[in-house]
Parts: structure tokens; C-alpha cells; sequence
């Protein structure tokens, strides 16, 4: 008996606090970043500042440049059974952000949506400074590389529309608005889970392939989910 009172004793003066329970319990294997300040002046001095910024231009650049191309021959064909399809142009778009991310993730973020900016700007993952740079660049990508389309081929850009999505035959403006914040609201939440410090690297796929997979519904619907 004094055995145990004695036991009772030490533990109690090993453990003299209350242990905590559920999921204050787990310790963190992670770091979350500082928030980004809001304006940064020494970035502007900066190389990589810079790099950022043309590299989100050039993947712009391309992304509109190949995906309006692959509306177009979409468009201009009389037999749509010739080719690619609503599902060709949905690779098109969903390739394209596969490449252009894998090759500017490591140098500007792979952004390529003034979206995915001004959400990450809002959760504090990058400046101010940064974020209108990137949607002035990303934007201006834009414009050149459908201008360099319509340069090229100006009878059938006029004739395509320019390669301007429409709301399908069958749905309404508002079905085209809904389907446009939802597919938004999915393309940023994505960009989030794929770079949530909490994510471990064997995982990391997951929302990758949930993006482009879900490029398709929205393409059939005739929303394209960009500003």
C-alpha cells in the first residue's frame, strides 16, 4: 500500500500540469511561413523579383497563345468529329497548365491566373508590390500572345471570335456565372492544398490531378475559369 501512495507521489511531481488532450496533444512536423509584408521596397531591387515577373509573362503568353489556337480549329472546322473535341480542348488547357507550372513553380510561384494571385495575396503569401506585378505582367502576357494569334491568322481569329469561350446551347447566363465561381473557387482552393506546409510530398499529387480533372465539366459547360 505505501508502495503504491508512493508512486502516486512521484507521478504526481513528474507530471505536476494538466496533459493536454486531442488535438492540442499533437506537436507540429511543419512550419507555417511569416505573412508576406504588404509592400517590400528591397524587392524591387531584387533579380528574382524581376525573373518572376517574365516568367509569369511568358507562361501567359503560351497558355493563350495554344489554347486559342485549339478553339479556334475547333471552331473553324465543319466537322467537329474531326477534331479535337470539347475533350481535346480540355487536355489543351489542363496540359498546358501541367507544363507551364511544373517549369515556373520554382522561379515565380506558377501562378498564371490573377486569381490565384490576388487569393494568395489575400492569405498573405505574397506582397502587394508582388501581386499587382504579377497580374500586370500576367495580363499583358495575355494580350500579346492572342495578339501574336490574331497577327498570324486575322481572318480566322475574326471568324472564331477570337477563340472566346460562350455559354453552351442549353444553359443560361447565370448557369455560366455558377459554374465560373465554382470552378474558381476549385482552381484556387487547389493552389492552396498543393502548397498547405501540412501536406506531406507523397500526397502532393493529389490536387494536381484534381485541377486538371476538373477542367473538363467546365469545359463542357463553355467557362473557362480565368479573368
Amino acid at each position: 500500500m505505501e508502495g503504491k501512495e508512493e508512486d502516486v507521489r512521484l507521478g504526481a511531481n513528474k507530471f505536476p500540469e494538466r496533459q493536454p488532450l486531442g488535438t492540442s496533444a499533437q506537436s507540429k512536423d511543419y512550419m507555417d511561413p511569416p505573412p508576406a509584408p504588404l509592400f517590400e521596397a528591397g524587392e524591387l531591387r531584387s533579380w528574382s523579383f524581376w525573373r518572376a515577373g517574365i516568367a509569369e509573362f511568358m507562361a501567359t503568353f503560351l497558355f493563350l497563345y495554344i489554347t486559342v489556337l485549339t478553339v479556334m480549329g475547333y471552331a473553324r472546322a465543319p466537322n467537329k468529329c474531326a477534331t479535337v473535341g470539347i475533350q481535346g480542348i480540355a487536355w489543351a488547357f489542363g496540359g498546358m497548365i501541367f507544363a507551364l507550372v511544373y517549369c515556373t513553380a520554382g522561379i515565380s510561384g506558377g501562378h498564371i491566373n490573377p486569381a490565384v494571385t490576388f487569393g494568395l495575396l489575400l492569405a498573405r503569401k505574397l506582397s502587394l508590390t508582388r501581386a499587382i506585378f504579377y497580374m500586370i505582367m500576367q495580363c499583358l502576357g495575355a494580350i500579346c500572345g492572342a495578339g501574336v494569334v490574331k497577327g498570324f491568322q486575322k481572318t480566322p481569329y475574326q471568324v472564331a471570335g477570337g477563340g472566346a469561350n460562350v455559354v453552351a446551347h442549353g444553359y443560361t447566363k447565370g448557369d455560366g456565372l455558377g459554374a465560373e465561381i465554382v470552378g474558381t473557387f476549385v482552381l484556387v482552393y487547389t493552389v492552396f492544398s498543393a502548397t498547405d506546409a501540412k501536406r506531406s510530398a507523397r500526397d502532393s499529387h493529389v490536387p494536381c490531378l484534381n485541377k486538371w480533372g476538373w477542367v473538363t465539366p467546365r469545359q463542357g459547360l463553355g467557362v473557362q475559369m480565368r479573368p
